[in-house]
């Protein structure tokens, strides 16, 4: 079959207003993509702290998105322990199935090649923890997955998107694959267009029963990574998009509304997506400029932080924390047990009269 007039390539031919904003986007992202490969300044142990944070990160991120409850804290203590901690609910199956995988494509992004059989093994990886999805995981689906609206009783008032029905999957996987291998090899178009338009595809067939949201940001820090664009390991994209998750759902709302039709429109996607990588580039741009350590903090410990250097009284304790955020104290807990790692601040005395005073930078 001729791909170039295929509708997976057609609607790609984007109107002309839309071409500048589009090339702007690309032309900054691959500024900071050619800035990491001549740059030398971040060392490898930072890239291996970096890597393990974004791991942790990506895996809550992504999790939350679908409806997991794990905080990052959380899902941190369980990479910690992941090798000898029984999984007993489902969301720590979830994340950890996530996290196995995430490490998984880090380590092989190189040596994997985006095929049916890839994506099935990936897919029976992530669920590989889940006792619940045993029956299908690494399998596509066996039954309709369309996204319903329901009332308050439970009871179907809507379709809000209808995906591909089961036997009908196999083939139109086997054809967003042969299309892409197409046209990457054929240089069609940049290949963030490329990986936008067949991460729109997949989700818009919704091949497996589940986890197929997660499946497919997984699929996006392999597809990145294999095109080059190192940052990917370095900050989280699926933090960006738990950040944005209205806009997310918006954006594919619009794409798929005109799906398989002559007015497909893919452009609200690609705008999504590629401001999100633009996000992740300018943040991975920030790394070789600022404070290395301040790098491997969250976002609740980098606010932490902050607080703790514009105080005008130096030495502060635990309950001036938790009375400052509204966040658990266990947050707050292992929050100081970063800072205090990265020698952000010191421990002054023991037991209950325990208080922290800030390093300053001079002393460092």
């Amino acid at each position: 079959m001729s791909w170039q007039t295929d509708r997976l390539q057609t609607r790609l031919a984007l109107p002309a207003e839309s071409l500048e904003e589009v090339y702007a986007l690309l032309a900054r992202i691959d500024a900071v993509k050619q800035s990491w490969k001549i740059t030398g300044r971040l060392k490898p142990q930072m890239i291996r702290r970096l890597t393990q944070s974004v791991i942790i990160t990506s895996t809550g991120a992504s999790n939350r998105i679908e409806g997991n409850q794990l905080t990052d804290e959380e899902v941190e203590k369980l990479y910690r322990n992941l090798r000898i901690q029984k999984l007993s609910t489902r969301d720590q199956q979830e994340v950890g199935g996530y996290l196995e995988s995430m490490e998984f494509v880090f380590a092989h992004f190189a040596d994997l090649k985006i095929s049916e059989s890839m994506m099935l093994h990936l897919h029976g990886q992530l669920l590989r923890f889940s006792s619940k999805d045993e029956r299908h995981r690494g399998n596509y689906k066996f039954g309709s997955n369309r996204v319903e609206a329901k009332d308050q009783s439970g009871k179907v008032i809507g379709i809000i998107f209808d995906p591909t029905p089961p036997h009908l999957v196999a083939k139109e996987m086997q054809d967003l694959v042969a299309w892409y291998q197409w046209a990457s090899e054929e240089r069609k178009k940049h290949p963030l267009i490329l990986i936008a338009n067949f991460i729109f595809e997949y989700l818009a067939i919704h091949p497996f029963q589940d986890a197929n949201g997660r499946t497919s940001r997984l699929l996006t820090n392999l597809m990145l990574l294999q095109q080059g664009y190192q940052f990917t390991s370095l900050v989280s994209h699926e933090r960006l998009i738990e950040q944005q998750k209205a806009e997310y759902y918006l954006a594919l709302n619009q794409t798929q509304k005109h799906w398989k039709t002559d007015q497909e429109n893919i452009a609200p996607w690609l705008f999504f997506f590629l401001q999100i990588v633009r996000q992740q580039a300018d943040l991975a741009l920030e790394l070789l400029s600022r404070d290395d350590r301040e790098a491997l903090l969250s976002e609740n410990q980098r606010n932490i932080l902050y607080w703790i250097r514009a105080r005008e009284v130096e030495a502060f304790s635990r309950r001036d924390l938790i009375a400052a955020f509204d966040l658990p104290p266990r947050t707050i807990e292992a929050s100081v047990k970063r800072l205090l790692e990265h020698k952000f601040v010191e421990r002054l005395g023991a037991g209950r009269s325990t208080r922290y005073r800030c390093i300053r930078e001079t002393s460092v």
